[in-house]
């Protein structure tokens, strides 16, 4: 079997998937958009005066050829996943389509933060979706992102701070801010990272505080994401405006066996949540207390764990056996 996977792949966390289906035996190949370069000075300088003067970035065109172009060198596939199809322009999915027997789209975000009303008919044969609102309005295939990392046990780490969170700048800073305020009443320490070109402004006038909240605008390199985590017994998880679904810090909580902080309050509808393990926090933000890192991580059941692996992950998406 062949399948081949189209990502712009920011985080690296697209890679596993490959990674899964080569374990599998299956063919697999990794389109990666994100890495299409300019292929001369003089065209990354066309590009960019046309992005000033014209409104427009000959990249996207260059992106969509650099798929085909690629395509063509791998041949028809058994099935292509594209992931975040709003990367690609309509015409140019009908094209890739014709090289494949199967072709599917998973979505990273939810509609309402990206989205694809032009693809939704006569594209895809399958999308998937982990926003519980989207599939709901528009019968899309449920599937949740997944756990990639290693099983590592608590009693196997030694934590030095209570709490890790990475994240984007974004608004998420603010309720970013009112929880480090709480662990700070509370003397319980951690470690935030915010990443982003906006984190200069921060950085230049000071406003970042305590030396355990770091701005910096390069980003934290992905296998250096379960470093950070494993330095800590709980893992904060703030959702981005319009998201339902779980983010991949819920999945990277139960691979390192950490507890949970989280405004997500759809997560006490899925089967491996347990009170001890995950604390939802309230609008005041007043029920984070010293007891949640008092208690041990409860381990999450060997079967209920197993549903949220990349392998079952793979098996579902790509309806393997």
């Amino acid at each position: 079997m062949k399948i081949c996977l189209i990502s712009f792949d920011h985080w690296q966390y697209d890679a596993h998937i490959v990674d899964a289906l080569l374990k599998k035996g299956i063919e697999a190949y990794h389109i990666n958009i994100g890495q299409y370069k300019h292929t001369s000075k003089l065209s990354r300088l066309k590009n960019a005066l046309s992005k000033v003067f014209l409104n427009k970035n000959p990249k996207l065109e260059l992106r969509h050829k650099f798929i085909i172009s690629e395509l063509q060198k791998i041949g028809y596939q058994d099935q292509i996943l594209v992931i975040n199809p709003e990367l690609i322009n309509r015409d140019y999915h009908l094209k890739i389509k014709s090289f494949t027997k199967r072709y599917i789209a998973y979505l990273y975000d939810s509609l309402a933060r990206h989205p694809i009303d032009c693809l939704i008919e006569g594209v895809f044969d399958d999308i998937y979706s982990f926003d519980k609102d989207d599939i709901k309005k528009h019968h899309f295939r449920e599937v949740n992102n997944y756990i990639y990392l290693d099983h590592v046990k608590q009693e196997d780490q030694n934590p030095k701070f209570d709490v890790c969170y990475l994240a984007s700048f974004d608004k998420r800073l603010i309720a970013m801010r009112r929880v480090a305020a709480a662990l700070s009443l509370l003397k319980q320490t951690y470690q935030f990272i915010i990443v982003g070109k906006r984190a200069w402004i921060i950085k230049l006038f000071k406003f970042g505080g305590k030396s355990s909240i770091r701005y910096q605008i390069k980003r934290v390199d992905h296998q250096d994401i379960p470093v950070y985590y494993r330095d800590a017994k709980a893992i904060l998880d703030l959702v981005r405006d319009d998201q339902a679904g779980l983010s991949f810090r819920v999945f990277e909580a139960m691979a390192l066996e950490k507890k949970l902080i989280t405004d997500n309050r759809n997560i006490k509808d899925y089967d491996f949540y347990d009170a001890n393990n995950i604390l939802v926090l309230n609008a005041e933000y007043n029920n984070l207390t010293k007891d949640f890192f008092a208690t041990p991580y409860h381990q999450v059941p060997a079967d209920i764990y197993h549903k949220y692996t990349l392998e079952h992950w793979v098996n579902i998406v790509f309806e393997l056996k």
